[in-house]
């Protein structure tokens, strides 16, 4: 534990069980040729590339290198939506588990101090070393943002390529900070939890 942290007090010295994290590690359900039709779609109206008197070739080898890159950057943007969506489902069945037992109900009720705020369970994920290979806080800021992971012909090239992990980045913040300037952290040995592959049980 960092000795900057303020963690919340937990009544004895038991290891509390908390559901496990429910991930999908697959590619995402995204067939390929489909998305990259709609990303060459994206190279050519948002002129990408500058006006040259290169061999057409060429120009058009260009553009289909941008349309993979695209194609990448919108398949990683799913993955990472994945990774937010099992986040917030396994912080919602952590809820119901912290209201069931005597010892950690109190602990996210804000006539405590210090209580514990949502963001909590992210820091908690990041405290255990949960393997991923995604940025949590990104991942859960764009399940935050989008319901539904979009189509990538709603996305332009500068928020698939750039803009992406900013905005995402930006929405957990804002939901970190909602209800209060400071949370305490759950110490992280005092739980425990699986992270379970969807994808490979």
């Amino acid at each position: 534990m960092r000795e900057d942290r303020v963690y919340v007090q937990i009544p004895g010295d038991k290891t509390h069980e908390l559901p496990p994290l429910l991930v999908r590690s697959g590619t995402p359900a995204v067939p390929f040729r489909d998305v990259l039709d709609h990303a060459a779609m994206i190279v050519e109206s948002e002129d990408i590339l500058p006006a040259t008197n290169e061999d057409a070739g060429i120009i058009e080898q260009r553009k289909l290198d941008l349309a993979i890159g695209l194609v990448e950057q919108y398949r990683r943007l799913v993955a990472h939506w994945q990774w937010g969506d099992s986040i917030l489902e396994w912080i919602r069945q952590c809820e119901i588990t912290f209201e069931a037992q005597a010892a950690l109900r109190e602990l996210l009720h804000p006539d405590l101090w210090p209580h514990a705020g949502r963001s909590s369970f992210v820091t908690l994920l990041k405290e255990k070393s949960v393997p991923a290979p995604v940025a949590l806080d990104e991942a859960v800021g764009l399940r935050l943002t989008f319901r539904q992971p979009p189509p990538i012909d709603c996305f332009s090239n500068q928020f698939l390529f750039y803009l992406n992990s900013t905005v995402s980045g930006s929405a957990y913040e804002a939901w970190a900070r909602l209800g209060s300037a400071a949370f305490g952290l759950f110490p992280p040995e005092r739980f425990h939890f699986d992270v379970l592959d969807v994808d490979r049980l």
